[in-house]
């Protein structure tokens, strides 16, 4: 199984960028998927997960939209009002699961699969 996230580059403040992460090989119609980042000497955190529902961190709430296409098995980030502090290296991951406990969708370790990441640069 492979996560392929795309979409990544430099944006000004105040600018948008849409992420994609299509799963190959494998279908997650069922399951959870969702985006996690990591800045410069910070640990990964979680920013957007769809499964039973959307959530999102507080950070990005009202700025970040994450959807799914299940006939494409993608799904999306689009990351509207960029900020410098949105500057991160972003994640996609998997699991098979639908996680049935609020608080799993923001856990790094409850999804078995990841992307590669794709850099996110925001300028001031």
């Amino acid at each position: 199984v492979q996560l392929q996230a795309s979409g990544g580059g430099l944006v000004q403040t105040g600018g948008s960028l849409r992420l994609s992460c299509a799963a190959s090989s494998h279908t997650f119609s069922r399951g959870t998927m969702g985006w996690f980042r990591q800045a410069p000497g910070k640990e990964r955190e979680f920013v957007a997960a769809d499964g039973r529902g959307t959530y999102y961190a507080d950070s990005v709430k009202g700025r970040f939209t994450i959807s799914r296409d299940g006939a494409k098995n993608t799904i999306y980030l689009q990351m509207n009002s960029l900020r410098p502090e949105d500057t991160a290296v972003y994640y996609c991951a998997a699991d098979d699961r639908s996680f049935s406990v609020r608080s799993h969708f923001y856990q790094a370790d409850r999804y078995y699969y990841w992307g590669q990441g794709t850099l996110v640069t925001v300028s001031s």
